[in-house]
Order: structure tokens, then sequence, then C-alpha cells
């Protein structure tokens, strides 16, 4: 079941780190993720509650994590509850975590069935002030209108214990998970390893008459020969005037000559994530237009991407970025100093051309969480994509990379993937 190739010291030290933030006397519990069916007897395939998976290692469905550090009792300041397993699930489902398996991914010495939740939590919460509980906080993706597993164990703690404090868990792990370890630095630059290699693999492939349900399939298969979990998420194959579709992904239309292709994609390796965006000509060859636009954003993406360092404020690096892409479009005839002069503050002209932000925190998830108020730090990884949409022309240009800030300034950690306008046009003509 596990396939997270991190020591359970790893999860050790961010147990301590999240307990070390946590109010005198409190209690943490945070559940495991829902099974989601699709219809009749399907499921969907399960990915983990990330902060679970952070703090513990676990990737099975139906977990739930204690950690109570003033606990009077040793064996009550962590409490792994798992799956009870059986012999008709066994022969249905495969084995579940067994107490020792669970021991030793976790680190955690005391494990108990998660059916006896309620009747243990008894034990030690009436001897706490403070309960912290989890819950999925996104400004854009939220789940306020599903009701997950972590909300029916909110109300029922809350149901059980009316009278306790409550705090949000999120507070604290959204602090701890944008600083990222060596450990999880290495799954990362391995993740984006793998995108390297499914791209090189992709420009083999691509031609006229390719359909864009074939890029991504040719992706898939370069990310799971090589060890990943999956796709970062369900990537964009956008061929022509669908890569002005931010968020694209049907990926059900055929590649045409003279068309460029807006490929954003990442793979997932140890439940760490990449996330890239290429852009190359269908034919091998890129058009005097594509040229302009593609050389304006990667122009973007050199500069913009040395304002990722230690210190600067995420508001003020956005800002910049906003400033370098209205400059681009300016060269390219797609705006007018007239127009910027002339522009509504709270309306930018640019807008029309870049609608979207170019940096967000990358780790277990692909928009990993952290507040954007905070000053870029050492540690943290950012994805860099300017890009330039121009719906009138169908053509769409988006370049991306991942760069890991250090104490100097940053690494880009998908910096062996082409991206040069002479290199993408070699490597598809020796294809």
């Amino acid at each position: 079941m596990n396939q997270t190739p991190l020591p359970p010291t790893f999860f050790q030290k961010n147990r301590k780190a999240f307990c070390d933030m946590m109010q005198p006397n409190s209690v943490a519990i945070i559940a495991s993720n829902d099974m989601m069916p699709s219809n009749a007897d399907g499921m969907m395939g399960y990915i983990q509650n990330n902060d679970l998976l952070y703090l513990s290692g676990i990737e099975q469905e139906e977990t739930v994590l204690a950690m109570y550090p003033n606990a009077y009792k040793e064996e009550e300041r962590e409490i792994l509850f798992i799956r009870r397993s059986s012999e008709e699930l066994s022969t249905w489902d495969g084995d579940k975590l067994s107490k020792e398996k669970a021991i030793e991914l976790s680190g955690i010495e005391t494990i108990i069935w998660v059916d006896e939740l309620e009747k243990n939590l008894d034990y030690f919460v009436f001897e706490a002030d403070t309960i912290y509980l989890g819950h999925n906080e996104h400004k854009k993706r939220t789940t306020r209108d599903l009701e997950t597993r972590q909300d029916r164990l909110i109300q029922r703690i809350k149901q059980l214990y009316p009278l306790h404090d409550y705090e949000r868990a999120a507070k604290i792990t959204r602090h701890l998970r944008p600083l990222k370890s060596t450990e999880e630095i290495a799954l990362t630059q391995a993740a984006a390893d793998i995108g390297v290699q499914a791209f090189h693999r992709v420009l083999k492939l691509a031609k006229p008459g390719v359909m864009e349900y074939e890029i991504d399939a040719e992706i898939h298969h370069e990310i799971l020969k090589n060890g990943g979990l999956r796709h970062a998420f369900h990537p964009i194959v956008a061929g022509g005037k669908n890569a002005c579709v931010l968020h694209y992904n049907q990926n059900d239309q055929m590649l045409k000559d003279g068309e460029m292709v807006l490929l954003d994609f990442g793979a997932c390796y140890g439940n760490y994530n990449s996330d890239t965006t290429r852009c190359f000509p269908v034919n091998g060859r890129f058009t005097k237009r594509q040229k302009e636009v593609y050389t304006a954003v990667l122009h973007c993406l050199r500069e913009g991407s040395k304002l990722l360092m230690p210190g600067a404020s995420h508001a003020d690096y956005e800002e910049s970025m906003a400033k370098l892409i209205e400059e681009q479009l300016v060269n390219l005839g797609l705006l007018s100093m007239a127009d910027i002069n002339n522009q509504d503050p709270k309306k930018p002209a640019y807008k029309k051309y870049f609608m979207h932000g170019t940096a967000h925190h990358l780790g277990l998830d692909v928009h990993d969480v952290g507040l954007y108020h905070r000053p870029i730090e050492a540690g943290m990884i950012f994805t860099c994509e300017p890009g330039i949409y121009i719906r009138e022309e169908g053509l769409g240009c988006r370049l991306e990379d991942d760069f890991l800030i250090t104490e100097n300034g940053n690494n880009n950690l998908t910096e062996n993937m082409p991206i040069e306008i002479e290199e993408i046009e070699n490597l598809m003509t020796v294809a």
C-alpha cells in the first residue's frame, strides 16, 4: 500500500515540529480522505490527505492520527488508528496494514483499530483543553459543497466534546510544509527528472495527425515506467487555439500542421510533484510569429525567475512579472504605450493576454499549502510560469520551471528539460 521511500524519522520530525506549534495541553486529531465512489460499485483512485501523510507516512484509507504531546501516559502522546483487516477484506481488496507495518512506516508505537476510535479518545481528550482538527483550506478549491471524512469527524468530535476550545490544524501544516527537507527536495527532483524524460519522449512522437490524448498517454507511460505514482495533475495538451484556455484538459483534438502545442504536465514521485510547461511546434519548426511570442515568454521566465529569492515579497514578485509581460506585449505589437498610459489600474491592459499568477508553492500538492503574504524563504519550492495568450491569433504560450529557493537565490530543478527554440527543433528533427 505504501509507496513513499521516506523513513519513519522524517515523519517523527514532522510530528515534533507540529506539536511544538500547538498550544499547551492540546490534542490534534487528523483524518484521512474519503474513498470516493464513481458509479455502481466503482471507486475513484484513492489519494491520501496530504497533511495526514506529511505527519504519519500512512497512505491507507480510514486512518486517524491523534497527537497529545502533554499526555500523562506516554502511549497516549501519539496514536495511529488504522482500518482493521479481515479474511474477506484481504480476499477481495488485498491486505491492509498490520499494526507492525504501521509502526514501521510511521514510527508511532501505539496502533489501535479505527473502529475503537471514540472509546480510546475518551481516555485522554477530557484531560486536554484544546482540540486541533484538520480541514482542506484553499482559497480556490475548498470542499465546502461536499461533506468529507474530515467534516464528519469535526461534527462528531464537537458533539462528543462541546466545551473544549478548537483550533485549525491547517494553520500549522501550512506553516511547516512550504519549507522542504533534504528528503522532500530529492523526491521533487526525481519527479522533475521523470518529467524531463517524458518531454523527450513527447518530442519524438509529435507530428501532424497525432491526437492530444496520445501525448497524454506517452507522458503517463514514462511516469509509470520510471517508478512514478501518477500524473501530478490531469495534463494540459493544448494544440493551437486550445492553448488559450488556461485549464484546457479535454485533450481530444488532432494536432495540426503549423500549430504550436502548449504542454503543461507533471510527475508524482514518492507523493511529491513536479509541474512544468513547454511549447513546441507540431511539425518541428516554429513559425516566425510563434518564435516571437515564445522568445518573449522565455525572456520573462529567465528574468522573472531571478526574482525568486529569500526575503522577496510574493506580491512584489508578481508585480515585477506583470511589468515584464507588459513590456513584451508592447514589443509584440499587442499593446501600445497609449493603452498602458490610459488603462484602468484596477483592470490593467496586460490582463487581456496574461490572466494568471506566475508562482505557486510546489510539494505534496501541486498547488502546495502556504500563505502568500509570507516572505519567500530558503527551502521553499516555487514554480515560475509566465504566459501570453492571443485568442485572436489562436496562439498561446506558457513556459514553466520549478525552482528551489536557496540562501543565495534559487536552483532550477527542471533546467534539463529542453526549452531553447533551437534545441527543441533539433530534437524533433532527429526524432
